[in-house]
């Protein structure tokens, strides 16, 4: 694990007008950080191949990533609030981890939703495009999850655990890398299903459905718990799929018979 991916020095003039000498780079944010550049960079191509989009600005991509930390880290705190009210310094350590993925997510939906509306860009196939976007940014962020030593999960004796400095010399599994793997076999699946794609939304209905069940079976994995809604049954994350799975059922249904009437 590298939590720190490198540091550096600034030169004198900066170091004495910023007062600080040396930058430190994380590897989470650089994951993030490289996972939302190609992320941008395939939107772009998809959007103009499959929507005939011939600029899509990169202020769509910042706006995004704002409301993502914004999310991310919200949902962070809420989780444990009177640890981060008594530890208020803790909150200002935004960059070396600690996210929550649906945290992001509920606020990046609303979001490109109502961007999309606003300049007048057809919402469901640009989400079919968002959903293997997201995936990307998600499989990388995972990784370096993997190398900031959160969202680890329980002891085991499998020969695939692995000790995190925050560990304890206890072996776990290292869930990081298990999602990262589910992660980009959602997206080849998905590539391969978009070659057969039905009706607009099915891809992203799709992703949402297949991650929500496989997140929901990562839980029992993790060894990180940050809370549950029924005590050690369900946690916050399996809520928020359930919930998911169960939207993302109707409005399947309901597109598909929607366009199924078209065709007709």
């Amino acid at each position: 694990m590298y939590p720190q991916l490198f540091t550096f020095h600034l030169p004198e003039f900066l170091s004495n007008f910023l007062n600080i000498q040396e930058v430190t780079i994380y590897t989470y944010a650089f994951c993030i950080a490289s996972g939302t550049l190609v992320a941008a960079l395939y939107t772009k191509w998809r959007a103009k191949k499959e929507m005939n989009i011939v600029y899509l600005p990169n202020s769509f991509f910042y706006l995004i990533f704002i409301a993502g930390f914004i999310g991310g880290k919200l949902f962070y705190y809420l989780e444990k609030p009177l640890y981060f009210l008594n530890n208020p310094h803790l909150m200002l350590n935004n960059f070396s981890g600690g996210f929550v993925f649906y945290g992001s997510f509920v606020t990046i939906i609303p979001f490109v939703i109502w961007y999309l509306k606003k300049h007048k860009i057809s919402v469901l196939p640009m989400l079919d495009i968002l959903a293997i976007t997201t995936l990307i940014v998600h499989s990388i962020g995972r990784i370096g999850c993997f190398n900031a030593g959160c969202c680890y999960g329980d002891p085991t004796d499998s020969s695939f655990g692995m000790v995190f400095p925050t560990t304890h010399n206890t072996t776990v599994h290292p869930t990081q890398l298990y999602e990262a793997t589910i992660l980009i076999i959602l997206i080849i699946s998905l590539l391969i299903l978009k070659k057969r794609q039905q009706f607009n939304g099915q891809i992203f209905l799709l992703y949402l459905s297949s991650y929500a069940v496989s997140r929901s079976i990562l839980e029992l994995f993790r060894g990180d718990k940050r809370g549950f809604i029924i005590e050690n049954w369900i946690s916050h994350s399996q809520f928020i799929a359930i919930l998911i799975l169960c939207t993302t059922t109707i409005l399947y249904i309901k597109l598909k018979t929607k366009n199924k009437l078209i065709l007709k």
